[in-house]
């Protein structure tokens, strides 16, 4: 019997007679126990950099970026650390914006911020939803030497201490996220969120998950925050649990080099061959939408050497809820996708003619199934799932009889990875 996790619960399923199951999972590393200790002790001893409380002065303007509701992190403890440090340094509460580094999602809900930050911060601090598509909110920042044009929030630019919150994992574009990408992509404009997207980037060999050194999306990033002026950072590293095993606050490259190293230890993990299928686990906040769960089967198929063969089955399970996705780069996805007559027409299009920001997940998902199918088990909304050419399933069983049926044999391997978007197969 496996486990997997499925909206906000687990789904169990056992593999049908001849198939062979492997488990791909994280490795095992203590979580922190008192994480509020562990982040007072990395506030109290940031890494190359002086304590809040003697970087920050009184009249400085302070700006916090922090993830939105997407990413399943810690800011709820994180936040309001850092706000007791700058209360302690003598900011004084009007001076202080929590910038919510949406990107081209949705803005957030007041019920969501609760989440992220908790009801006393929501109540007590301005609180602000990035918006990328408004030029009057952003600062040009200019471009790079390879052409990637550079904004960033005005609040965030124009702050006197600029900090973020993050979570350091493995990432499609990045490599790994967390460190400045809270800021540089959370709180960017629409231009840079689409040139960092686009085709050019997405095509370059250096682009993947895992790959810092090289990595074209990363080398943006990091020159975004730096003019941007980013400061202080205090991330995260997170089991598959979602309990953090390791937080550090600092200087941010300084701080994120030290958290990569950590969460390579974690992720990285082995495997012998590439698989007929893989099960790709998402879970909550994910799999609340096709646009986000979908990672999952682009995560396992852009490691360093895909872990299905070609011509592979990718399932995924996932209720998706909302869909494809409520926000603007969500429907951007969908609108590419469904209006698709096959991927390979549709890589061809986008190549020639670029695409906005969001439909870079279309551009993604097109060249994993070119070489792959993708099944979406027990959706909620399985019309949709086949207008972005991937296959519903109702459950894991129907699952696994179309997985026999496409590839043409009863007596498949099949790498189970519990939580596809926290680990990171290694083909050795």
């Amino acid at each position: 019997m496996y486990t997997i996790p499925f909206g906000k619960d687990h789904l169990c399923f056992d593999l049908p007679p001849g198939m062979n199951g492997t488990v791909a999972a994280s490795r095992h590393t203590r979580p922190i126990k008192d994480l509020k200790g562990a982040i007072s002790q990395a506030l109290a001893g940031p890494i190359n950099s002086l304590p809040l409380n003697g970087l920050a002065k009184p009249r400085d303007r302070v700006c916090i970026v922090f993830t939105d509701i997407t990413r399943a992190g810690t800011d709820h403890l994180l936040v309001p650390a850092m706000l007791k440090e700058l209360e302690t340094a003598g900011i004084p509460d009007d001076q202080i914006t929590l910038l919510c580094g949406v990107g081209l999602h949705r803005p957030s809900t007041y019920e969501e911020k609760v989440i992220k930050l908790g009801e006393e911060v929501v109540d007590r601090y301005k609180i602000v939803d990035h918006n990328a598509l408004d030029p009057e909110a952003l600062v040009d920042l200019g471009k790079t030497e390879s052409g990637i044009p550079l904004t960033v929030n005005r609040l965030a630019y124009e702050a006197d201490l600029l900090m973020a919150t993050g979570i350091v994992e493995p990432h499609q574009f990045a490599g790994y996220s967390g460190g400045r990408k809270t800021v540089a992509i959370g709180a960017a404009g629409e231009a840079m969120i689409a040139y960092t997207h686009g085709p050019r980037i997405m095509d370059h060999p250096g682009t993947r998950l895992g790959k810092i050194e090289g990595n074209p999306f990363h080398e943006g990033v990091s020159e975004a925050a730096r003019r941007a002026g980013l400061k202080f950072i205090l991330n995260v590293v997170q089991d598959e649990q979602k309990r953090p095993v390791a937080v550090l606050a600092g200087e941010p490259d300084a701080t994120f080099q030290k958290l990569v190293g950590e969460a390579r230890k974690l992720y990285e993990v082995p495997i012998y061959r590439q698989y007929d299928v893989a099960v790709a686990g998402v879970g909550r906040p994910k799999d609340v939408n096709i646009y986000q769960a979908c990672r999952a089967a682009s995560y396992l198929f852009f490691a360093p050497v895909s872990v299905v063969k070609e011509d592979g089955v990718i399932i995924v399970p996932a209720p998706t809820p909302e869909g494809a996705g409520e926000g603007v780069g969500e429907q951007r996805f969908f609108e590419k996708m469904r209006d698709a007559t096959d991927m390979p027409s549709l890589l061809k299009e986008l190549r020639k003619s670029g695409y906005p920001p969001g439909a870079q997940r279309a551009f993604i998902m097109a060249k994993v199934l070119e070489k792959a199918d993708v099944i979406i088990v027990g959706s909620k909304t399985p019309d949709i799932v086949r207008q972005v050419h991937m296959i519903p399933a109702a459950d894991m069983e129907q699952a696994f009889h179309i997985s026999a049926k496409k590839i043409g044999k009863a007596d498949l391997d099949v790498l189970i990875v519990p939580h596809a978007l926290l680990t990171l197969p290694i083909v050795s």
